[in-house]
């Protein structure tokens, strides 16, 4: 092969769809004409004390993991940056024009009090060219109606019921509204956090948004390398759901038994990448089965057949039982996730390790890496770095937001959720 017209070739279709208008209209997508299928970088910082700091680490850390994306799409998760409207749900939408705004603003006021909206500030970056509108928005829902037996008015039900209540209707509406946008599309719904995204690299979305002006607590990056799907700017990573944001590095094979074990649940996947099952899996599993975040490499990467049956008994058939459930939710392909929520960051690999996770520690400061250089290029002498083994999470949570302890549990199958939801961290180190 004559390598040096190939990189020739390559450099010449960089240059094409990096000239290329972005983001018109929602039919005009990128396409690379080229895989890379172990492109793609994540990388994720937190303070588990809770300091905020600015987004200059991780634009530079996500930097210099730049040729494992090709400009199709980088971007951000932040936590901990809307302090002064902590309590109110913050939207980020994109908008194909004023006409798909002025269309979704309607459903949006009929849906929400909505106490302040502003178009969120950028830059102009030579690279990054014809951005959708940007709008961002912070609400709160209206008219939650709630029926629960035991409840007389609603004075007695306490401040978990109703966000529950609230967490429900904005989790449906956002679904609902990203399943006919109409050249609409909310990339981000939590509370107290944002996500940053575009169709770049990542170190030019993060000048584009002007990310330094930002401070937060939890930092979670992605630099993206299409594989089976178009570079857009709705496609691009984290992907969001609530407070859930998810970056990835890989291919998720079960794709389609994943989407339809969620649509069962009332999830509908709009945004062609397999990154957004993720997020609806730990939401699924997370808030609204009530499983143990300790318990979810178990689910989603499960251990073999094989390793199962040596385990002790009662081990054993817990973790068959697992399997038997949420078999569906198996996430088979080669992956490497970082997750981001407001008390913490979750990090993990397939069960082989067919993709790379590092991860580091200094002081308060956790990283996670697609590479080490990464992290040693914002962290030069860390306390420990380790490659957490496949199927092995990585959880830091903020300090006071742990997850609370029970011991003394036993599993019953009759009982199965109920059981999952109150098993601690001990039973967890047992399974290792």
């Amino acid at each position: 092969m004559d390598y040096k017209n190939y990189i020739k070739k390559l450099n010449n279709e960089f240059s094409a769809v990096n000239q290329a208008p972005v983001f018109k209209n929602k039919h005009e997508k990128y396409v690379s004409g080229y895989r890379v299928p172990s492109g793609c970088a994540v990388f994720g910082i937190i303070n588990e004390d809770g300091q905020l700091f600015d987004g200059r680490m991780v634009i530079d850390g996500i930097a210099m993991m730049h040729d494992r994306s090709n400009g199709l799409g980088g971007g951000f998760a932040a936590y901990g940056i809307y302090p002064q409207y902590k309590n109110e749900y913050a939207f980020h939408v994109f908008y194909d024009d004023s006409i798909a705004r002025k269309e979704a603003e309607i459903f949006l006021h009929k849906a929400f009090k909505i106490l302040y909206a502003d178009e969120i500030p950028t830059q102009k970056v030579k690279s990054i060219s014809s951005p959708p509108i940007i709008a961002r928005y912070f609400l709160r829902p209206k008219n939650i109606s709630i029926e629960l037996e035991g409840f007389e008015s609603k004075n007695d039900l306490n401040d978990e019921i109703i966000n529950r209540a609230e967490e429900e209707f904005v989790a449906s509406f956002v679904s609902n509204f990203n399943a006919d946008p109409g050249g609409s599309y909310i990339i981000s719904s939590g509370k107290n956090m944002g996500i940053f995204k575009g169709v770049g690299y990542p170190e030019d979305i993060g000048e584009f948004y002007k990310l330094d002006d930002y401070s937060a607590y939890i930092w979670t990056s992605h630099g993206r390398f299409p594989t089976n799907s178009t570079g857009w700017w709705g496609g691009a990573h984290p992907f969001g759901f609530l407070n859930w944001s998810v970056v990835h590095n890989g291919e998720i094979s079960s794709y389609g038994t994943n989407k339809r074990f969620v649509s069962g649940f009332g999830y509908k996947c709009s945004f062609s990448t397999d990154t957004e099952v993720l997020a609806y899996l730990f939401d699924l599993l997370v808030r609204k089965h009530g499983i143990s975040l300790y318990l979810i490499n178990y689910i989603l990467a499960a251990p073999f057949w094989d390793d199962i049956e040596i385990l002790p008994e009662d081990i054993k058939e817990f973790l068959k039982a697992l399997r038997i459930i949420y078999g569906r939710a198996l996430v088979n392909g080669p992956f490497s996730i970082v997750v981001g929520n407001n008390n913490f960051m979750y990090a993990l690999n397939d069960r082989i390790k067919l993709r790379p996770l590092v991860a580091a520690k200094k002081g308060p400061l956790t990283f996670v890496s697609s590479e080490e250089s990464a992290i040693r290029k914002v962290c030069t002498n860390p306390d420990a770095i380790w490659n957490p083994k496949g199927g092995e999470p990585v959880m830091v949570f903020i300090k006071g937001k742990e997850p609370a302890v029970k011991s003394g549990i036993k599993i019953k199958k009759e009982n199965f959720i109920e059981s999952v939801s109150s098993l601690n961290s001990s039973f967890a180190g047992a399974l290792e």
